[in-house]
């Protein structure tokens, strides 16, 4: 097992990183003072895991229920958000009531706003078990839900007390599910690492094949590269919006299909691409840089070519989003592979980036 710490002063809490470790009840100490625990997770991730993990904290003496919300990111709104409430509510949940949010980055991200909410802020507890959610959503307090016209534009930030990223619950993942847990990886390595990128590029095959050496070392590194950006910038006022590179692009994506008809990687993989396409023509990376990020994109199955809305639907959509200010909308760059910037771009190059990739 690896431990990282995202340091945060008094939020400051641990990651754990390894195989089967919802099984060892030391890692959930901080149950051992709740009043009561809720896991929270999905329909589909219940009936894999949820025993199992309730069996681990049931060894706290503690009541332990679970609450099962349908699976998939079309599902990440208000009617489902207060489905958690209602069974707070009606089980006498109080300040000292645990949750735990057992699943992809829908559960994590629904489960942190309802801890973040519940008689203003109660402790939980991530357990991520896809790739995507272990790699970066689990990681940095963001918290939130869905709305018709912007992805997680309804949220708060809140910390989670641990992250417990078990290894052996990637094994289960179908292989969309870890393609598009590998758009993020690869993102980091994009954004702050080029070693890392060169070594993604390496591992392609073992990365796919879900290796666990491989994948230890994938998750490892880009916590460790989310933590240093949390710790420096835990509420997004300069560097840690580099991590949003090919969210602009993909989050449009996400609400124009419709959410949940693209995964959240596919998305950010194909933003990705655009944002880097947008980098070059803005002459700060070569045509080679982005088409070999491109390549990579696409060798571990994700989409490369964005949805057909339109030149002015996409910037329509591209304007609701955080790092808009003033109407402009703020794209993440890169300046060299390994290097990520934050800037304005002429319409020109925006209508050029989205005519090269399909989109319009």
């Amino acid at each position: 097992m690896k431990t990282l710490k995202v340091d945060l002063g008094q939020r400051s809490y641990p990651i754990f990183i390894g195989s089967d470790l919802m099984d060892r009840p030391e890692l959930f100490e901080a149950c051992s003072k709740a009043s009561s625990i809720y896991i929270v997770t999905n329909t589909t991730v219940a009936p894999l895991y949820a025993e199992r993990l309730s069996k681990t904290l049931a060894s706290f003496g503690k009541s332990v229920r679970t609450i099962a919300l349908p699976d998939g990111e079309s599902f990440k709104d208000w009617k489902n958000l207060q489905t958690i409430f209602d069974e707070l509510l009606k089980h006498g949940a109080d300040r000292q009531t645990v949750l735990i949010a057992l699943g992809g980055g829908v559960i994590g991200d629904m489960t942190g706003f309802a801890a973040a909410s519940f008689m203003r802020g109660i402790r939980f507890i991530q357990v991520p078990t896809t790739l995507l959610s272990q790699v970066d959503s689990s990681v940095g307090g963001k918290t939130g839900i869905n709305h018709p016209l912007g992805k997680n534009m309804i949220g708060a930030f809140h910390q989670p007390i641990a992250v417990i990223a078990d290894l052996s619950t990637l094994k289960t993942l179908p292989p969309r599910e870890l393609s598009a847990g590998l758009a993020e990886v690869i993102k980091h390595g994009a954004i702050a690492d080029a070693t890392f990128l060169n070594w993604i590029e390496a591992n392609t095959s073992a990365l796919l094949a879900c290796d666990i050496e491989a994948m230890s070392h994938a998750v490892l590194r880009s916590c460790e590269i989310k933590s240093a950006v949390v710790s420096a910038d835990e509420r997004e006022g300069g560097v840690r919006a580099t991590l949003n590179f090919g969210h602009t692009f993909g989050h449009a994506i996400e609400a124009g299909m419709g959410y949940g008809e693209w995964l959240h990687g596919e998305a950010v993989g194909c933003g990705m691409v655009m944002g880097a396409k947008l980098s070059c023509l803005l002459k700060k990376i070569t045509q080679a840089d982005a088409d070999r990020l491109t390549r990579i994109i696409h060798s571990m199955h994700l989409p490369t070519t964005a949805p057909k809305f339109g030149a002015e639907r996409y910037i329509e959509l591209m304007q609701v989003d955080k790092k808009a200010e003033g109407g402009q909308i703020r794209y993440v760059l890169l300046e060299q592979i390994g290097k990520a910037y934050i800037a304005t771009a002429p319409h020109e190059a925006v209508v050029e980036t989205l005519l090269a990739t399909g989109a319009a």
